[in-house]
């Protein structure tokens, strides 16, 4: 003999999921509950239903359960902080903003330049490929490399450029 379906303090919940779902998830998560409280479908019905094993099925309907009765946090945002992250994307994004004013007219980002003004902001040193993936992260694509070495002598530079009569070069 079967179990008992369980879950009918949260029928009114799972209905509102149900109708404000914005992803399949959602929805999914919404159907495995109230089809057994509703139709009185098996969780094997229920499980053909929303296309997924009677295994996955029975974990979504006693995770929903879990977290409406307050035993259990709902699953974080993707958009939270990230693992090993140094701050959060509206941050990030706060930062680059403050950084950036000039580079969003048209100005060329020279990466070796903006780390320091992002890590005094942050408050916390960071790798350079760090900070070429905070701006991959926020859209900016169009980097520029920097135009020369922080410690080349521009008048040494000068000196060892080729200076060939004009006869040579073409007209």
């Amino acid at each position: 003999m079967a179990r008992p379906v369980t879950g009918h303090e949260h029928l009114e919940t799972a209905r509102a999921l149900l109708r404000n779902a914005k992803t399949a998830a959602e929805l999914r998560t919404a159907q495995a509950v109230l089809l057994p409280l509703e139709l009185g479908l098996s969780l094997e019905q229920t499980a053909t239903a929303i296309g997924r094993s009677r295994v996955a099925t029975c974990r979504i309907r006693t995770r929903y359960c879990a977290v409406a009765s307050g035993q259990r946090l709902p699953a974080r945002s993707k958009h939270a902080l990230r693992n090993h992250a140094k701050a959060t994307f509206a941050q990030e994004e706060k930062i680059l903003d403050e950084v950036l004013r000039d580079a969003g007219e048209g100005g060329v980002l020279v990466i070796p330049r903006l780390k320091p003004m992002i890590e005094s902001r942050l408050g916390k040193p960071l790798a350079l490929s760090t900070v070429y993936r905070l701006l991959a992260r926020h859209g900016w694509r169009k980097l520029a490399p920097n135009t020369q070495h922080p410690q080349g002598d521009p008048v040494r530079r000068e000196d060892w450029k080729k200076n060939s009569p004009l006869r040579w070069q073409k007209h």
